[in-house]
């Protein structure tokens, strides 16, 4: 019994590891799909559209700390505006895409 036990502890940890990696694997396709034509593949926002909306430096580890997940997911969720102009439309990505992409843009900051 105890042989059994011990061979299904490192089984559950590889499946864990797999999850999260699949996880954020997710994250990056949803923000390579949904998110990097403004925000970039780095996440600087110095594209094109990026910059004419004025998106934000997700590298800046002071610009993430000014926002919570929560905030992050309602403004993808609800999209964004500032005096009557759109900058961000709303989402119609999944509730899981939208905390997996949020996950990636997390690993941005340095």
């Amino acid at each position: 019994m105890k042989k059994i036990a011990f061979l299904a502890l490192p089984a559950a940890f590889a499946l864990a590891l797999t999850t999260t990696t699949a996880l954020a694997a997710d994250g990056k396709a949803v923000y390579t799909d949904s998110c990097a034509k403004c925000h970039g593949d780095d996440g600087k926002g110095a594209t094109k559209m990026g910059t004419k909306l004025g998106a934000r430096d997700y590298t800046d580890a002071a610009v993430q700390a000014a926002f919570t997940d929560d905030q992050a997911f309602k403004s993808i969720k609800e999209g964004m505006k500032k005096d009557d102009k759109t900058l961000m439309k709303p989402s119609e990505l999944s509730d899981d895409d939208i905390k997996a992409s949020i996950a990636y843009l997390r690993a941005f900051k340095k």
